[in-house]
């Protein structure tokens, strides 16, 4: 109750320096995320700023608070709702328990590739459940590549599913995702990613699953022994504006903004191809073993998970999903 109230006296800070727009001229934009600024996805969102006060001429302006000041994602989602802040963003298995359609891409091996990944979200079906949200008070903007989760683990070298039977698996708070870990034989354990590394040094879990760049900036590494790049799951990240915000911002504000947005997608895209390199490249190099298994007995072991789905509307979604993968896009 305290860290709520403590949250919500930081908002109303927020709100009434941002009355001073009217005064300024300026409509300032509040941009809440619980990512460190050195982050491929901050930066991007960094870019995204930038470039919105060059369109529009100094008139917008992007304030953002980092690394959780406003709280973890499931908060400023929620303070989103309710037009307390304007921009966040979350993890699209955070959003799903708000916006239902996300949840697909909590599915295990949904994307078969990098190419296959942004051919779904650049189609009409992934701009489709990118902006379902708008009945929920949150309007989707865009997709960040948040690349592919695989297994970090500490004491045990994972070659097949069944090397992972009795693991304690730290997951983030997705149904699917629960499914997943406890279909490949571990025992998913859903936990706050700030709890983690305690966690791991402690023996309470005994391993996570999450991408390069995260894992490098959280330091699991040091209390982890080896990387399995199964690459099972790949949810993306998700830019989300209030429609409380969305609504008052005149056409030419909307298009400055959608402008940005679009900018920033293809640089954080190329932000976190480098990232990712680097991260795993400095985390090898901390003594962390990188392992490369087959990816086939991972893949059959989480099978039953969409045959329990056939016919169903997140099935027959996942089919559509599966089949758009056209090769390399441009």
């Amino acid at each position: 109750m305290r860290g709520f109230i403590i949250r919500m006296s930081i908002v109303s800070a927020v709100l009434l320096l941002g009355a001073c727009r009217a005064e300024e001229e300026v409509r300032v934009l509040r941009l809440a995320h619980s990512l460190d600024v050195t982050h491929p996805v901050h930066r991007g969102m960094a870019h995204m700023a930038d470039r919105l006060a060059e369109l529009s001429g100094g008139t917008m302006r992007v304030q953002i608070f980092p690394n959780g000041q406003l709280g973890g994602e499931r908060e400023t989602a929620e303070l989103l709702q309710l037009g307390s802040i304007d921009i966040t963003k979350v993890a699209s298995s955070v959003i799903e328990n708000f916006v239902p359609g996300m949840a697909v891409y909590s599915l295990p091996y949904l994307f078969d590739d990098s190419d296959h990944y942004w051919s779904v979200f650049q189609s009409d079906l992934g701009q489709s459940i990118l902006r379902d949200g708008e009945r929920y008070w949150m309007r989707g903007l865009c997709y960040y590549d948040a690349g592919f989760r695989s297994f970090i683990i500490h004491g045990r070298r994972i070659e097949a599913p069944e090397d992972l039977r009795g693991l304690k698996i730290r997951v983030m708070p997705s149904n699917l995702q629960i499914q997943t870990i406890n279909a490949l034989g571990g025992h998913a354990t859903p936990m706050s990613i700030g709890e983690l590394y305690t966690a791991l040094q402690s023996g309470v879990v005994d391993g996570a699953d999450g991408n390069p760049p995260t894992l490098f900036q959280t330091k699991l590494f040091e209390v982890s022994d080896y990387y399995i790049l199964d690459e099972h799951s790949a949810p993306p990240d998700v830019m989300l504006i209030s429609t409380h915000t969305w609504n008052d911002l005149t056409d030419h504000q909307q298009a400055w903004l959608e402008q940005a947005v679009d900018e920033s997608v293809e640089r954080q895209r190329e932000l976190w191809e480098e990232s990712s390199g680097l991260a795993l490249e400095s985390m090898r190099e901390a003594g962390l073993e990188v392992v490369y298994p087959d990816k086939e007995p991972f893949r059959r072991a989480v099978q039953s998970m969409y045959e329990r789905l056939e016919g169903t509307e997140m099935g027959l979604l996942a089919q559509e999903i599966q089949s758009m993968n056209v090769g390399p896009i441009k």
